[in-house]
């Protein structure tokens, strides 16, 4: 199945420590580049986090954010130390008797004070743990956007396959046709001429004609070939590389077709195989 490189993720997971925020945004892009913003809390994952995305995206511009609320942090009463909320408030009593006018205390500003709080620092491997589950999910669910996306640029990919294919069939069938209509000009030829029909030179023009006509050769290969896009599409894994190598052998024979044509009807033939192998290769950009 076809990955498309376009993609998006966003995951909200409530920790036994606190909230863990990542997103994912996935462009198409030659190679990987692969651009993470993290919480300085989560500075020190970085290596783990890049291996990991690494080894389930190959190509693509992702760009990856996760943030972590820690619920230390949190305006919670039942985080306040007794004690220290005691000492601070004499503290505050002591300050007092030197000024002449105080202003009431905010109980949210005291809150807000970390020196109140009890001593709730991070369980950094059980941090480590909830990140690395919680991101190889989030990698689940891009990876499923990205299948959504690759089963639409698929359809469209074999619909043009499909195209091509009847283009083809067309140039095949043309070709008695144009044998026919060549082999009546050149008699026509010889008697607006006024000149015998020689068998031998009228074998020498056919034979002329036939080796610059003989597009089996060629109609073979582009259906080899159409045989072998259609297998990549299939499989699993990165094709996008050599679907985009595919296209280029599919234009070389179209370009063929168009250099052997000695008929109106073959070279429309030929651009129109090249129109139809220039959209896919714009789609084949957007495949992993």
């Amino acid at each position: 199945m076809a990955l498309s490189m376009t993609g998006f993720s966003f995951r909200e997971a409530d920790t036994e420590q606190g909230i863990l925020l990542l997103e994912f945004r996935s462009l198409n892009n030659r190679y990987l580049e692969l651009q993470v913003k993290l919480d300085e809390s989560l500075r020190s994952f970085e290596p783990m986090i890049r291996d990991v995305i690494s080894a389930e995206i190959k190509r693509g511009k992702v760009d990856c954010r996760i943030y972590f609320k820690s619920k230390s942090n949190a305006l919670d009463v039942k985080n306040v130390d007794p004690d220290k909320l005691k000492q601070l408030a004499n503290s505050v009593n002591e300050i007092g008797k030197h000024f002449l006018h105080i202003q009431p205390i905010n109980p949210l500003d005291i809150l807000k004070t970390s020196e109140i709080m009890h001593d709730q620092s991070l369980d950094i491997n059980l941090l480590e743990q909830d990140l690395k589950k919680n991101l190889k999910e989030a990698l689940i669910e891009i990876q499923a956007s990205k299948a959504r996306e690759g089963e639409k640029l698929q359809k469209i990919l074999l619909d043009k396959l499909k195209e091509i294919e009847i283009l083809a069939g067309e140039a095949k069938k043309i070709l008695p046709t144009l044998i026919k209509e060549y082999q009546s000009k050149i008699e026509n030829k010889f008697k607006e001429a006024l000149i015998a029909i020689d068998e031998d030179r009228l074998k020498q023009e056919f034979l002329i004609f036939m080796q610059k006509m003989d597009i089996d050769e060629e109609l073979n290969r582009l259906s080899s070939h159409i045989d072998e896009v259609r297998r990549l599409l299939k499989i699993d894994g990165q094709i996008g590389k050599k679907l985009d190598f595919m296209m280029q052998e599919l234009n070389r024979e179209a370009n063929t077709l168009g250099s052997k044509s000695i008929s109106p009807k073959t070279s429309q033939i030929s651009v129109d195989l090249k129109v139809l192998i220039e959209q896919m290769r714009e789609q084949i950009q957007n495949i992993e």
